[in-house]
């Protein structure tokens, strides 16, 4: 059979490439060659520093990484039902069971069932030139959108479309974003398509907080010593209306809650840490509202696809640095290190 590499993880800060055989569909599946692939992360904090992971988060060693992937269909089995060859894809990333609440709601994420496999994580993933994917984990992706579009819309910008819905970010609503990382910016770009009158971000490595002043994302960027006292001010004391958190630290979560004003939402969706805050000042009198919100559903990000070509706005356009898959290893070493946008690995068209 044909063969192919892909890029394994061990756990030490390293990447390794292994030989793979290029599968065969079987019934309700497709054969995708692969065109781009993300790395998020989750992938950094779980995988490759070391193999911390357990549930669903727990990586079975020589499995193909990546779980961003967008290509092209070139291969069917039997049994198909929407999908065919020729077909421009985003593979959602969590293939559930496909029977349990969860997974009917189209919330692959919330699966517990022991058929959950995620791509890159228990089953292979986008980081080889093929990729073998259930049609049910499917989207379609627009011609509109480009494969590096569509690989952020697979993780990174379905959750935070998911927790921008759930706080009901419009027009009027000024916007705080603490942490901004690749989600981070997929946040203030979103939020400025929704309408948010002003966006403020938090952000203590000032490459990225550069980045998002150039990329016209945010109005502006405050170091968090300084943060909640210059959003007070510019906001005649009030605070804004809605915040999102993709920093995952402690103090960064803490002045997402108190620099949002009475009756104002807040999202978390930056994973692991903790967060201390006083109930009755910090919440119960404000009257505000926190919600958690782990990747997104089947139908959301069908639904933010549409949303992407209406909106007239790239994901693509948050990728700082392009490698092949030759330079996997430098690509993860690059997310790593925090100081980029996000880091993408790019395949040739034949």
């Amino acid at each position: 059979m044909a063969k192919m590499k892909g890029v394994i993880l061990p756990g030490n800060s390293t990447v390794e490439f292994r030989e793979f055989e290029i599968p065969t569909p079987g019934h309700g599946q497709v054969l995708i060659k692969t065109m781009a692939s993300t790395i998020c992360g989750s992938d950094i904090r779980c995988i490759y520093r070391e193999h911390t992971g357990k549930g669903a988060e727990g990586y079975v060693p020589g499995t193909i990484a990546g779980h961003e992937p967008a290509g092209i269909i070139v291969a069917e089995g039997e049994g198909l039902r929407r999908f065919h060859k020729g077909d421009r894809v985003i593979v959602y990333h969590i293939s559930g069971c496909g029977v349990c609440y969860d997974c009917r709601r189209g919330y692959a994420i919330s699966c517990t069932s022991e058929h959950r496999k995620a791509y890159g994580w228990q089953r292979d993933g986008g980081m080889a030139p093929y990729l073998l994917a259930d049609e049910k984990d499917l989207i379609p992706l627009p011609d509109e959108l480009t494969y590096l579009d569509g690989a952020q819309v697979a993780c990174g910008f379905g959750t935070v479309y998911e927790a921008l819905e759930k706080i009901g970010v419009s027009g009027d609503d000024a916007v705080l974003v603490t942490g901004l990382g690749p989600v981070g910016l997929a946040a203030l770009m979103m939020a400025k398509a929704m309408g948010a009158n002003k966006l403020y971000g938090v952000e203590v490595n000032p490459k990225r907080a550069q980045l998002a002043i150039d990329l016209g994302l945010a109005d502006e960027v405050f170091h968090p010593d300084v943060a909640l006292e210059e959003i007070r001010k510019r906001t005649r004391g009030l605070g804004v209306e809605k915040a999102l958190d993709a920093s995952a630290n402690p103090s960064a979560r803490r002045i997402a809650i108190q620099a949002t004003r009475s009756y104002g939402k807040i999202a978390f969706v930056g994973e692991g840490n903790s967060c201390t805050f006083e109930p009755s000042p910090d919440i119960i009198h404000g009257q505000k509202t926190i919600y958690g919100s782990w990747v997104t559903s089947l139908w959301l990000m069908e639904d933010l696809v549409d949303k992407l070509v209406r909106w007239g706005i790239h994901p693509e356009d948050l990728v700082t640095d392009r490698l092949p898959l030759s330079e996997a290893g430098e690509a993860y070493r690059l997310m790593a290190e925090g100081n980029s946008g996000k880091v993408a690995v790019v395949f040739e068209e034949d």
